[in-house]
């Protein structure tokens, strides 16, 4: 059954799970703003960005809490139930994810961030608008070589992310860090790919559902 005949038979409680994605996205864009700024500020200014990051926690719980709620309470859905909860889900993790990654850079105590990271940052909020825009879309009832598209830059981004990565890890075990260095940045760097692979595997998702719509 095609997407836009659905958007208009669906009543518009269940029409509501699109809101509540496009809310998981935004937050994840919202977070990787938040990395970059942190890593391309001063010491001075990382607490008062910090002070974000509890409420893009809150917004990502209140996203996941009340897709999972609405999905408990409806007899219909405008796609697969296991499909709303995997994308729900991962918005949510690709989240918490990444607001861990900002809270170990104060942690960690990393008086100025690399180039590496900053590239990593740069990486990150690509992927996230691309991620923002596919979400969009469900909305509307894309054409699947529209989502394809944008899960192939999506795809891109993200293998520019492995790059960097592959770098950064020749480069810690360089010798020119200590070990305790070497965990601090291995873990950073760990961190923001690990949300990279999430938001792919979320496009991935899309793509397979406007597939399966078609």
């Amino acid at each position: 059954m095609h997407f836009r005949f659905l958007a208009k038979i669906l009543p518009p409680p269940e029409n509501k799970f699109y809101t509540l994605f496009e809310e998981g996205a935004e937050v994840v864009e919202l977070s990787s703003q938040l990395f970059y700024q942190i890593v391309n500020s001063n010491l001075n200014e990382r607490e008062e960005y910090l002070i974000h990051a509890r409420t893009y926690k809150r917004r990502a719980v209140e996203a996941l809490e009340g897709s999972l709620a609405l999905l408990n309470s409806s007899f219909i859905t405008p796609i697969d139930r296991e499909d709303i909860q995997l994308i729900s889900t991962y918005l949510y993790k690709s989240t918490k994810v990444i607001l861990k990654a900002c809270v170990n850079l104060r942690i960690y105590k990393i008086d100025s961030y690399n180039d590496i990271v900053k590239k990593q940052a740069e990486i990150l909020i690509k992927l996230t608008e691309e991620l923002k825009t596919i979400i969009s879309m469900l909305k509307k009832g894309p054409q699947l070589k529209e989502v394809s598209e944008i899960n192939s830059r999506i795809k891109d981004i993200e293998s520019r992310g492995d790059e960097i990565l592959f770098n950064a890890t020749e480069e810690i075990f360089s010798g020119k860090y200590d070990a305790l260095q070497v965990l601090k940045l291995r873990d950073i760097y760990k961190g923001i790919e690990n949300a990279l692979d999430m938001c792919t595997v979320i496009s991935d998702l899309i793509v397979n559902i406007v597939l399966k719509h078609s």
